[in-house]
């Protein structure tokens, strides 16, 4: 019976373990990686974008396939998807089971489980949402001629400009992705703590079962010789 009961008891915990560990953190700090690696591509395309006139098509296609890696819209362009991304998002704030975006933000959003994740991931998404009208304004200027004025704004830090915004997003997306990477931890922790106790005690058990049976069994034995 200890046996049993250990064993059901390491098989449940470990069960729930497995649960946290792998689809409630590690799927958000997969999806959460990700678009931290598609952010920085993005950034830099926009220098990409500024470096090299020739090829501004080419750097703006990509910035908007990264775009809608991260937080996708059906349809949108580049003319379009800061106005649609605002409109989305904000009914999304109203209903948290609209469904008018996707990419990996909608992977961790719908994958939502402890507490303090959801504020932390809609001020991630916020995050982006300005860096991405930072990035229309960025555009504006090149196309105005304002070259000079839109590098400053691209690449350099001052507040309230596009890098400064950057790291901001970057800051917010690290402090949800923190979550969910300590609740992995402690999840393994926790798992492996119940196979190092309730692992040694069924095992000891099962061989106190077997070898108390042994014993027992000995005098019937004995009456066949």
């Amino acid at each position: 019976m200890v046996a049993v009961l250990c064993g059901a008891q390491l098989l449940t915990i470990n069960y729930e373990q497995m649960k946290v560990a792998r689809r409630d953190s590690f799927d958000s700090v997969v999806a959460l990686s990700r678009s931290k690696a598609i952010g920085y591509d993005a950034n830099a395309d926009e220098s990409r974008y500024l470096l090299d006139p020739d090829r501004r098509p080419t750097y703006e296609r990509f910035f908007l396939d990264k775009s809608q890696q991260s937080y996708g819209i059906a349809g949108a362009g580049l003319d379009t998807y800061d106005q649609r991304l605002d409109e989305t998002w904000a009914a999304y704030r109203r209903n948290n089971e609209d469904r008018r975006f996707t990419g990996e933000y909608r992977r961790e959003l719908d994958n939502i489980t402890f507490a303090g994740e959801h504020e932390a991931a809609q001020k991630t998404v916020a995050a982006y949402a300005v860096y991405q009208h930072d990035d229309r304004t960025f555009r504006r200027l090149v196309t105005e001629g304002k070259t000079q004025e839109a590098t400053v704004f691209c690449v350099g830090w001052a507040p309230d400009t596009s890098n400064a915004h950057f790291g901001e997003w970057m800051k917010a997306l690290d402090q949800v992705t923190a979550i969910n990477q300590r609740h992995f931890d402690l999840a393994v922790h926790e798992g492996r703590g119940a196979l190092g106790t309730f692992a040694p005690v069924a095992g000891v058990a099962l061989l106190l079962a077997a070898g108390l049976t042994v014993l027992g069994l000995r005098p019937r034995l004995a009456e066949f010789r």
